[in-house]
């Protein structure tokens, strides 16, 4: 079972809650509320599915909440810049929805082990964004993007989207999810799995359902090496995203606790967009039986997570384990 939200206009559940932010610029780019559907696993228990590759057009994905917030006040002609490995869906969702606001997207890239969903990533990118520089390291990138940024005046997406601005569309996400539950459209999860790279979507969500109060654990399965992605970053990233909204809204807003971010190293596979067995057969899973292709670097990985029987993490937790699909399959063509 599949259920497609709301018909009616959609007002952000952040700006309802937190209408001082409705001042923050921010830039109309995706299709809310993205959908949830029911799926049925091999053992026989219940999967729900978030599914924000159906969060806009001409590519969803979990990148085009937070390009909401960090692309506002990009006009026609202007420059932006950022970074990822070679094969990010962050970097090609900037490069097309830059492109699409008229600007020039520069995108400096670094190394990383290239499976087959990366490599037309990749290629995608080539063809979208109006400059690509490939570095040996991310430090290079970084400080690549730097001088573009100087000498251009470049509008700048930090790697992976992640920052408070940023990370304020998966807080919408959370408060999103937290009114499909209030309407009945699914059971309130006892855990909400996804992947985790820069910590954005994770950090936005777990504060996101601190504010809506919604009793889950956030399971972050990681895809990056742990320098990146750990806990600590995550919730370093919620709380200043928590300040920033206390300094708009001139409200107090409540932190997530630190055990309801629960980080599972146990799918990585020992490098960034290396591909796993336990990927691989979750992936021939959802495609099989409900027609989503997932890909190798990301959804694959934290989708394993969600179907392991050995749960990582929230286990004693009611309810069932929502996956949050973060990959649009139209990254691919």
């Amino acid at each position: 079972m599949i259920d497609e939200g709301g018909s009616a206009p959609f007002s952000l559940p952040l700006l309802l809650r937190f209408p001082a932010l409705a001042w923050m610029p921010r830039v109309r780019l995706g299709t809310f509320p993205t959908p949830v559907q029911e799926a049925t696993l091999p053992n026989g228990e219940t999967l729900w599915i978030k599914r924000d590759d159906r969060s806009g057009v001409p590519l969803g994905g979990n990148k085009v909440r937070s390009l909401e917030f960090l692309l506002a006040g990009v006009r026609r002609g202007d420059a932006v810049v950022t970074t990822g490995a070679r094969g990010s869906t962050h970097a090609l969702a900037t490069a097309i929805y830059g492109r699409a606001l008229g600007a020039r997207v520069t995108v400096v890239r670094w190394p990383q082990e290239m499976n087959d969903d990366a490599v037309k990533v990749e290629a995608a990118i080539r063809r979208t964004a109006f400059e690509t520089r490939d570095r040996r390291t991310a430090v290079g990138a970084l400080f690549d993007a730097a001088v573009v940024r100087f000498v251009r005046h470049a509008h700048w997406v930090p790697p992976g989207g992640t920052s408070p601005r940023g990370a304020l569309g998966h807080v919408n996400a959370a408060l999103e999810l937290a009114e499909q539950i209030a309407a009945g459209r699914l059971p309130s999860p006892g855990r909400v799995v996804v992947p985790l790279g820069s910590g954005g979507t994770a950090a936005g969500l777990a504060l996101g359902l601190a504010i809506a109060g919604v009793d889950a654990t956030v399971l972050a399965v990681t895809v990056a090496p742990g320098i990146v992605a750990n806990r600590r970053r995550v919730l370093a990233v919620a709380r200043r995203t928590a300040r920033l909204i206390e300094r708009t809204a001139g409200v107090k807003v409540p932190r997530p606790e630190p055990a309801r971010i629960v980080v599972d190293r146990e799918q990585y596979g020992g490098a960034y967009g290396r591909a796993t067995e336990a990927g691989r057969a979750a992936a021939h899973w959802i495609e099989s039986t409900a027609g989503i292709p997932v890909d190798a670097t990301y959804s694959a990985k934290a989708l394993a997570a969600a179907m392991s029987p050995t749960l990582a993490g929230g286990t004693s937790r009611k309810g069932p384990s929502l996956f949050w699909l973060t990959f649009d399959a139209r990254a691919l063509r």
